[in-house]
């Protein structure tokens, strides 16, 4: 029985490890790290869900009588090509960050910023 479920329980697993990264770690490139593995869950589950047992290539041939569609692998083809440029773009924004923080943890970040609204409230208060 477990054998049978092996892809569903590698998804599980994996979207839980992505998750748990992304929600306990402050890091920011972590937290990407996570969302990727999180993402590849679930490409693995809807892969896993579109496979036909005894299916063929959607080729007209002599004898085959069952066919997978191509439709869902051709969907996460394109969605892995957007994870990967989405990957990209929260990486460049990560090394903005960097640049503007010097910093690429959460905390540090969100404390930086607290003390600069902190010192723009009391300079308005004192115009």
């Amino acid at each position: 029985m477990l054998i049978g479920l092996f892809n569903d329980w590698t998804v599980v697993i994996l979207m839980m490890i992505g998750l748990y990264i992304v929600i306990a770690h402050g890091n920011l490139i972590k937290k990407l790290i996570g969302l990727t593995i999180f993402q590849t869950s679930v490409f693995i589950f809807y892969i896993s869900m579109a496979k036909v047992d005894g299916g063929t290539a959607p080729i007209l041939a002599d004898g085959i009588t069952q066919y997978s569609n191509p439709l869902p692998h051709v969907l996460i083809l394109t969605a892995i090509v957007v994870g990967i440029a989405t990957t990209a773009l929260g990486l460049s924004l990560v090394v903005r960050i960097k640049e503007s923080y010097n910093s690429i943890e959460e905390e540090e970040i969100q404390q930086q910023d607290n003390e600069e609204q902190q010192s723009k409230n009391k300079a308005e208060e004192n115009a």
